[in-house]
């Protein structure tokens, strides 16, 4: 008899084990999915998020370092969003998993040179691919997961320095024709599939003080974190194609 129960045990143990991985609390306010989560804005959104009652999967191209990420409770997933094949085995690991709200942080800065001559355009490239492709790559991959969640909530982490309208003082073209670029993409995707009943939404997260601008700023990462979620927790079909900063402002285009 002990024989016989011994090995079911070990199996009854082992189901409760990956239930209590793969199964999010039943009580949450829902299911967040945050790119570029390991530091800077993206931690704060997930330490947020989590903090607020939501299940947090947070992305990092490094897992086994995301220790902060870790420490929320967030899953955290693998991702590098300029690797296609990074992007469709996360898809396969998220398969089963519906998203209320898909938060595109993941983003670089690139480079800030005004001389003609200096311009690097391979380096404009590269800011593009990551974050206006990057975030394109991932809306597609995980749509099927929005579409299944009930907030049907997609936000893009653009900046003021995407505007056109703001751009007054150039510098950090292709930092600004990426964010720009998103902008577009992201209204473009609200109209084709707001009727679908998803919502896109871009939003500016402040002048953050970051590894990406060496710690300048006027505001935390804290701060930027907090307010962010905050608006986005408020949004609803109303906001589709909208632009809005981190306190709720709307911003032009």
């Amino acid at each position: 008899m002990n024989s016989f129960l011994k090995p079911v045990s070990v199996l009854l143990l082992s189901f409760v084990s990956l239930l209590s991985v793969d199964t999010f609390a039943a009580d949450s306010k829902g299911t967040v999915f945050i790119t570029g989560a390991n530091r800077g804005i993206g931690l704060s959104l997930a330490q947020n998020f989590a903090a607020a009652g939501f299940n947090v999967i947070g992305t990092a191209r490094k897992p086994e370092q995301a220790t902060a990420l870790k420490d929320t409770g967030a899953r955290v997933e693998q991702l590098d969003v300029t690797d296609q094949a990074s992007v469709d085995a996360m898809a396969q690991r998220m398969a089963e998993t519906p998203v209320d709200i898909l938060i595109n942080n993941a983003g670089i800065k690139g480079g800030e040179s005004k001389d003609m001559a200096a311009l690097d355009v391979e380096n404009m490239e590269w800011v593009l691919n990551v974050n206006t492709l990057g975030p394109v790559r991932v809306m597609k991959a995980l749509f099927p997961n929005v579409q299944s969640g009930e907030r049907k909530m997609v936000v893009n982490i653009s900046s003021t320095m995407g505007s056109i309208e703001r751009n007054t003082w150039g510098c950090c073209a292709g930092y600004r024709a990426s964010k720009s670029a998103l902008n577009s993409i992201n209204k473009t995707f609200a109209v084709d599939f707001g009727k679908q009943g998803v919502t896109f939404v871009v939003m500016h997260p402040g002048y953050v003080q970051t590894d990406m601008n060496e710690g300048q700023g006027n505001i935390t990462p804290a701060q930027s974190g907090a307010g962010l979620m905050n608006v986005i927790t408020g949004l609803d079909a109303s906001d589709n194609g909208k632009f809005y900063d981190w306190q709720g402002n709307d911003l032009p285009w």
